[in-house]
């Protein structure tokens, strides 16, 4: 068929997740429990870091940042894939789609830059802690937040606009449950070889460079930490290093094999699988991972907890009934 066929207008269709799967109502209802503790964890995280004065630090600021990035992440693909699932349609606009497609790639280039520079957070506390203050003031935080959000959002309008200006000339159903680049890229009837390489690019700029810099920092940071004299400094400088390397790991390790590898080596049930670690488990799991081994976290969550009326109630009682 001819390009000039291609209606720029008409909707895309979503396959939905594993659509040849049997049972697949069953993994939709835990993926929405997961989103749920996903908004949950992230959204109680963030508030948590802004109502207690002892997490404003800028480590905390920037794990603040990072469960905004991972809120909006997991609500800007599972709410829709929710409601093509019980409604019955699988149509999405091409504005939608457009949405879709400029949101994934901002948050996920914002947080792969995020990552970065909380890595050098964390090597400026380690390893020149005397200097931390002068290094990582509130200024140099908010520029970081900037930079990260701003890298995030050049290139995902750059992506953005080549994705929704390919033509499709054939079937216009996209094999995933949201609008991600390689999947629209695969029904295309135009040669996107050479995007593919701009694509690989891309990913060594976002992906392999920060992993770079994130091992290079931690090398420093153990190797600081080996020489450290006390225990319990050594353990926490771990506990806090061991925390960001497994979300580094969880985010970073899928990108490589969705970006940084030949689309035709994928097929469309992988791309799910991968994509719906990335973008539904991992926000899952990061504020529990920072939070269950930070004893900051936990420790202020027993002060709100502490300050909140039901729990001095249920104290009382249990003391009550302590006394009878």
């Amino acid at each position: 068929m001819e390009e000039e066929n291609e209606t720029l207008t008409a909707d895309f269709i979503l396959s939905g997740l594993f659509p040849n799967m049997n049972y697949v109502s069953i993994l939709i209802y835990i993926i929405i429990l997961i989103y749920l503790a996903a908004v949950t964890g992230n959204f109680f995280l963030f508030l948590l870091i802004w109502m207690d004065l002892s997490l404003h630090t800028p480590m905390y600021f920037l794990l603040s940042q990072l469960s905004l990035i991972d809120l909006a992440l997991i609500s800007s693909t599972v709410p829709k894939m929710m409601v093509n699932f019980f409604s019955g349609r699988k149509d999405i606009t091409r504005a939608a789609c457009g949405t879709q497609v400029f949101f994934f790639f901002t948050l996920g280039g914002a947080e792969c830059i995020l990552l970065t520079l909380m890595a050098y957070d964390r090597y400026v506390a380690v390893c020149n802690p005397l200097r931390y203050a002068v290094i990582i003031n509130h200024g140099v935080c908010l520029k970081m937040v900037i930079v990260s959000w701003t890298g995030g959002i050049l290139a995902s309008t750059a992506h953005t606009f080549y994705t929704m200006s390919l033509p499709i000339c054939g079937s216009r159903e996209i094999h995933h449950f949201f609008c991600e680049m390689p999947a629209i890229m695969k029904i295309s009837c135009k040669d996107t070889s050479i995007y593919e390489v701009v694509v690989f690019v891309m990913g060594i700029c976002f992906i392999i460079i920060p992993f770079g810099f994130i091992m290079a920092s931690y090398m420093l940071i153990f190797h600081t930490v080996l020489h450290m004299k006390s225990p319990q400094g050594r353990s926490k400088a771990l506990a806090i290093c061991f925390s960001h390397l497994t979300v580094v790991s969880f985010y970073l390790g899928p990108c490589v094999y969705m970006y940084m590898t030949p689309g035709s080596s994928h097929t469309p049930d992988q791309e799910q699988a991968v994509s719906v670690f990335c973008t539904v488990l991992t926000p899952m799991l990061n504020p529990f991972i920072y939070s269950l081994r930070n004893k900051d976290v936990l420790g202020a969550f027993q002060k709100v907890l502490r300050k909140h009326p039901v729990f001095k109630w249920t104290t009382y009682i249990s003391k009550w009934k302590t006394v009878i």
